[in-house]
């Protein structure tokens, strides 16, 4: 079917301003990294205590007395604020960002990553919407720049030096395998993604919680290091099956496609280390003397993988997975 030029071009600006979006979210980030209180255990402690006390006066009291006024709120700080309109516009961001991908899909009929510039487009809203998941589920709000700066320098890339202009795929990829294979793939390494920072983060935290005087400006104002141990490894829990799950339909596909299931492609062995990798991390997490340090530098290895399978991969070595449309 002819592509609908003039969709194509909305999509263009939607991506685009979702990048834009994302650079502000990420400078507000930034500005509650730098400025906030750093609230120690015993602080966030004597707030539950507090809390608790005015509940119990105020459910006690007698009728008629007001209950004592409350402290207010951390999050009325300036610094906060800015961390809450980050937070804003990250899910502003989301949605332009998934109307892009709508929109070049419906511009072309067809699923919206075809190619490099799609695909990466695809994986860095599935690494966004995980953030804003987590952001719900831990104190973790501040971390979103070192977020969202893999992501934007990734969609800067992808919009710049992998971009291709709305058209159909080639004949190798008109297959149903494509919303499948595709689609279940950059979701889970758009997913690894964040733990793979948490797991950086960690190590500096960790550092600097063994010497003080390590990290000593950065290192306090990071979250404990159990959080960020916790969400690194409930992440990878649940992006791992999904990465079994690609590399095996991408198995399937190649068979359909080229006769064979594995044939030691580069993407396909950097994407079989990076799935042993995975699995060295989970088991390591739960093994005793490996818990720590020793698997967030196994997760951080798996991050630097990921990135690795998809530019280097597409973009340098030749394969039967070098269909990126770029020069």
């Amino acid at each position: 079917m002819p592509v609908n030029e003039s969709l194509a071009t909305y999509s263009d600006w939607t991506y685009s301003s979702a990048v834009v979006v994302y650079v502000v979210a990420t400078v507000l980030y930034l500005s509650e990294q730098a400025f906030g209180r750093v609230r120690g255990p015993r602080a966030r402690e004597r707030e539950l205590v507090a809390a608790g006390a005015t509940g119990s006066s105020a459910s006690t009291g007698s009728a008629g007395s007001a209950p004592p006024a409350a402290t207010p709120p951390a999050e009325r700080t300036r610094a906060e604020r800015l961390g809450r309109m980050g937070a804003a516009l990250t899910i502003l961001g989301v949605l332009l960002h998934l109307a892009s991908l709508v929109l070049r899909g419906v511009a072309t009929g067809r699923a919206p990553w075809g190619n490099m510039y799609e695909y990466a487009s695809l994986l860095c809203l599935f690494a966004v919407v995980t953030w804003v998941v987590l952001m719900r589920q831990f104190p973790v709000r501040r971390l979103g720049a070192f977020v969202l700066t893999p992501v934007v320098i990734l969609m800067f890339l992808a919009g710049t030096v992998l971009y291709s202009t709305a058209a159909p795929v080639q004949p190798a990829l008109q297959s149903y395998w494509l919303v499948i294979h595709v689609s279940v793939i950059s979701a889970a390494s758009g997913i690894l993604l964040v733990p793979g920072v948490a797991s950086l983060l960690y190590l500096v935290r960790s550092a600097h919680d063994r010497e003080p005087g390590s990290f000593a400006r950065f290192g306090p104002k990071l979250p404990e290091a159990a959080v960020l141990d916790r969400l690194a490894y409930r992440t990878t829990v649940f992006a791992f099956p999904l990465f079994t799950i690609g590399i095996i339909c991408g198995a399937i596909w190649a068979e359909a496609a080229w006769g064979r299931f594995w044939g030691w492609d580069p993407k396909e062995t950097v994407a079989f280390v990076s799935w042993v990798v995975y699995a060295a991390y989970l088991h390591a997490r739960a093994t005793a003397g490996w818990r720590g340090a020793p698997a967030a530098w196994i997760n951080a290895f798996g991050f630097v993988l990921t990135v690795f399978n998809l530019f280097f991969i597409n973009l340098v070595v030749a394969g039967l997975h070098s269909y990126a449309n770029v020069s």
